[in-house]
């Protein structure tokens, strides 16, 4: 789906449809495995790397952007999966931000603060 995708946001008239952006950070922890959980996380990561969304990882969250609920947490369902498949428990953590009329808004939310900052 490009960016221009329609979906039916709930909260609005029916047949309305808006232009929506969802970002989703997430993180998996594999319970039950030990304590080095790297190379299981590692098999999430892949997954979100391969998915062709815009995505960014650091050393809490992986934070991916897409046009729809569905292909975000798609993506976030395999992740989880890759995980499971060699650990007995997994533990997810998911924020969501649901928004109309917003692309590349995982660039776009941190430049807004770098020029608050810069404004003193």
């Amino acid at each position: 789906m490009g960016s221009d995708a329609a979906i039916w946001a709930p909260g609005w008239r029916a047949g309305y449809p808006r232009q929506m952006s969802v970002l989703v950070a997430f993180s998996v922890t594999p319970l039950g495995v030990g304590e080095g959980v790297g190379e299981i996380v590692a098999e999430a990561v892949r997954v979100v790397r391969d998915c062709g969304l815009p995505n960014k990882t650091d050393a809490m969250f992986t934070v991916i952007e897409g046009d729809t609920w569905d292909e975000v947490m798609s993506v976030v369902q395999r992740a989880v999966e890759a995980v499971a498949a060699r650990a007995p428990r997994v533990s997810t953590v998911i924020k969501a931000d649901w928004r109309t009329g917003v692309s590349d808004a995982m660039t776009h939310k941190v430049e807004s603060i770098e020029r608050y900052l810069a404004d003193g």
